[in-house]
């Protein structure tokens, strides 16, 4: 049974998990070769993407595991793999590199749980945020997850409030020199203040909507059962918890904003959304209705990718 496989954390399961999305993907692309007579370059190119989601998996995978996020099980790398190879046909080099910067960004901020060098850990997500805030600036909202992580976790200090600061200045100044030295600083201040519209662009395509729609329903679902009891108790979950929430809170607002491209954000929403589904499924105490869940998602994924 599929529950039973996922119920515990182990390299097997991993190693399983990853291998069935590397199949989806690799079919899905020779389907598309076949019908539409891709140039093998292109074939190629989406093998190397194959390879990065590799590496996003294993930063995922280290984050959730190291940091305790869930319970000793894979029901969250297995949410994660599905909902990344429902939307890995939009995936480009660009948007997989800001979600692998955006997952080292959100590592140092789950990772303050830990007293262990508090302000490299403070610098190193400002510096990740910077790199990501030069090309999207309304990225910069997610200095509210720093700031949040330091009081729930560590304490506000000149220290700990001035170090992300620090870290996100270092790109932008980096990048700065580099564009005054070619004399195209106008490039960064015309990124800087692009203008954005409240406006539901995701709800372009029919079974994207009914997807998402679907799939924030039973999110929100899930986080309104599990906080009723993750809050109760004053524990180092409880306020990783309450920093998941507020992670999927701040995306989510950022996903509903107008942009020239929606796959960043959608990619983003998927790890918070992974382990709400992953911690509500584990209030579930009857194994055939978790099994149910997780096969009916697993049919709900596919059929989305080969026949929607």
């Amino acid at each position: 049974m599929l529950a039973n496989f996922l119920n515990k954390s182990k390299p097997i399961n991993f190693m399983g998990l990853m291998i069935f999305f590397a199949i989806c993907f690799l079919t899905l692309n020779f389907i598309d070769f076949f019908n539409n007579q891709i140039q093998g370059n292109a074939l190629l190119e989406r093998l190397v993407v194959l390879l990065i989601f590799i590496v996003i998996f294993f930063i995922y995978n280290f984050i959730t595991s190291k940091n305790n996020l869930t319970y000793d099980n894979s029901f969250g790398f297995y949410f994660f793999i599905l909902l990344m190879g429902c939307f890995s046909a939009v995936a480009n080099y660009k948007t997989l590199f800001f979600t692998i910067i955006y997952l080292l960004f959100l590592r140092k901020i789950y990772s303050l749980q830990s007293s262990k060098r508090v302000l490299k850990k403070l610098f190193d997500a400002g510096f990740w945020l910077g790199i990501i805030c030069l090309f999207e600036p309304k990225f910069a909202l997610f200095f509210l997850l720093i700031y949040l992580s330091t009081y729930w976790h560590q304490k506000i200090t000149i220290h700990t409030f001035s170090t992300p600061i620090i870290g996100f200045l270092t790109p932008l100044f980096c990048y700065f020199s580099y564009l005054f030295w070619q004399g195209n600083q106008a490039i960064l201040l015309e990124n800087s203040f692009k203008g954005f519209t409240f406006k539901m662009s995701f709800l372009s395509e029919e079974k994207e909507t009914i997807f998402m729609i679907s799939l924030l329903f039973i999110t929100f679902f899930a986080a309104f059962f599990k906080s009723r009891k993750a809050l109760l108790i004053n524990n180092t979950f409880k306020k990783s918890w309450s920093l998941m929430l507020m992670n999927f809170l701040i995306v989510l607002g950022l996903f509903l904003f107008e942009n020239e491209s929606k796959n960043k954000e959608m990619l983003f929403l998927f790890f918070p959304v992974s382990l709400i589904l992953a911690n509500g499924i584990e209030l579930i105490q009857k194994k055939i209705v978790v099994n149910i869940f997780l096969y009916l998602f697993l049919i709900g994924c596919i059929g989305f990718l080969f026949f929607l």
